[in-house]
């Protein structure tokens, strides 16, 4: 009996304690954020807010160049992803369906691509942008981080295209589709839970990206919110309450997006990873 109790309970404890470790630096970001400043440089740590103030968040929002950081965030993540989709769907079709000299290695290649860390290749990125006079300008960011997010977007959505039966698309041929046609009425409704996980992998990789736009864009007018988010320095050091503002700010698209598209990003991944 204690034994079965005992199995039972050390993984809900596990999961707890966990679920706890996770979550306290999200708690601890958003609650530093509406802490009074005397609370935050406190020696004796504050819990819980007492005071509430939006004077963080107002500092934060009132930095020159804010609302321009937003647009070029949002137009670099929006079309990387965009993009990466497009083209994944096609290089995922081909490595599912079609049989050619050199299939796995092109699937071992994006493999070693997805594994290889980006931030080793920074001094050669900035060499090839500055050759291109393209220093300071949103293009090579978008270029970038859609390289950035291709190979594993490419690798989930083969295993969803590999995962639809073959017969559906030649019965839609029979009924005088075409291939173009026939992917497109067909298995792209299928690959919507792909599609999901994909574009949200993609999304909160080209939202967070730093060193490339740090590297890059010294032009404020081209920089994103990454740097508005480390940029919160004064004289006598860092301002602790507007940076975890930042940080609430800057979170808060990630965590719509996830909430949203959690049961068909969770459902996505998984299938992706095993099938195919």
């Amino acid at each position: 009996m204690k034994r079965t109790l005992f199995g039972r309970l050390w993984p809900n404890v596990t999961a707890v304690v966990l679920f706890l470790g996770c979550v306290f630096p999200v708690y601890w970001m958003f609650s530093t954020a509406f802490k009074p400043t005397g609370d935050i440089i406190s020696e004796d740590p504050v819990w819980f807010p007492t005071d509430v103030t939006f004077e963080h968040f107002k500092t934060a929002t009132s930095v020159d160049h804010f609302w321009t950081y937003v647009t070029n965030s949002l137009i670099v993540t929006v079309l990387a992803v965009v993009f990466s989709l497009v083209i994944a769907l096609a290089g995922s079709f081909a490595l599912a369906r079609m049989r050619f000299r050199g299939r796995r290695g092109f699937i071992v290649g994006f493999m070693l691509a997805q594994m290889a860390p980006w931030e080793v290749m920074v001094i050669a990125i900035y060499m090839i942008v500055r050759d291109a006079s393209l220093l300071n300008s949103l293009i090579p960011l978008t270029v970038f981080y859609m390289m950035m997010i291709l190979p594993f977007t490419i690798l989930t959505l083969r295993g969803f295209v590999a995962a639809v039966p073959k017969e559906l698309e030649e019965a839609a041929m029979v009924d005088g589709c075409t291939r173009l046609s026939a992917f497109r009425r067909v298995i792209l409704p299928l690959l919507a839970p792909g599609l999901m996980s994909t574009s949200m992998f993609g999304f909160i990789t080209a939202w967070n990206e730093f060193p490339l736009v740090l590297v890059l864009n010294k032009d404020a007018e081209a920089q994103t919110l990454p740097l508005w988010v480390s940029s919160f320095r004064t004289a006598f050091g860092d301002d602790w309450g507007a940076t975890m503002a930042a940080s609430s700010l800057f979170a808060i698209p990630i965590l719509i997006l996830f909430v949203y598209l959690q049961r068909r990003a969770v459902s996505g991944l998984t299938a992706g990873a095993v099938k195919g």
